[in-house]
C-alpha cells in the first residue's frame, strides 16, 4: 500500500477529484492513478466513496445515537457472530469492537430520539449475548471526518464585565 499512499491521501481529502487531477498532484499518469485506485479497492482498503453531510443543514430529521454495548460470550459465540447480527440492521451506521469499559461501539440513526431508543430497546437489547446498552444522543456536530461544520470565527458568548 505504500506505493498507493499518496493517492489514498488525496482521495481522503476529496474523493471527487478526477484521476487527471490526482495524476497531476502525484506526478503519475492517469493510467497509473486508475491502477492504484483499482488496487486499493481490490485489496479492501477503499470500500466506498461518501459525502460528509452536515445533517443539521439538511432538510430532513436525523438523530444519531452512540451506543455502548456490553456482551457476554459463550463457547460457541464469537464477537464476529454478534457483530454480524447487529451490522445487518440498516439503522446501524457504524459498528466497532473496542477496548475499554464496553465491547462494541455502535452509531444508530433514526428520525427521532424515540425512534433510536425504540430500535435499541426492541432490536439490540434483546440479543441474548447483549448484557447492557448505554445510548448517548448527538446534540450537535462541529467536525466530522476531518471537516469542520460551524463557522468558529464568530464568538457568540456574551461579554461579562466585573
Amino acid at each position: 500500500m505504500d506505493a498507493e499512499r499518496d493517492v489514498l491521501d488525496l482521495l481522503l481529502a476529496d474523493a471527487r477529484q478526477s484521476t487527471a487531477d490526482i495524476a497531476r498532484q502525484t506526478d503519475r499518469t492517469e493510467a497509473e492513478v486508475e491502477a492504484a485506485i483499482d488496487d486499493l479497492e481490490a485489496a479492501g482498503v477503499v470500500h466506498g466513496y461518501q459525502a460528509v453531510v452536515d445533517w443539521a443543514n439538511a432538510d430532513e430529521e436525523r438523530v444519531e445515537g452512540h451506543v455502548e454495548l456490553n456482551v457476554e460470550l459463550d463457547r460457541e459465540t464469537k464477537y464476529e457472530d454478534i457483530a454480524g447480527r447487529i451490522a445487518n440492521y440498516s439503522e446501524v451506521e457504524t459498528l466497532r469492537l473496542v477496548s475499554g469499559d464496553y465491547d462494541f461501539a455502535a452509531v444508530v440513526v433514526g428520525t427521532s430520539m424515540r425512534d433510536v431508543s425504540a430500535f435499541v430497546a426492541d432490536q439490540i437489547a434483546p440479543i441474548p449475548e447483549v448484557t447492557q446498552t448505554v445510548t448517548h444522543f448527538v446534540m450537535d456536530t462541529y467536525k466530522r471526518r476531518g471537516v469542520e461544520f460551524a463557522d468558529h470565527d464568530d464568538d457568540d458568548r456574551l461579554s461579562v464585565s466585573p
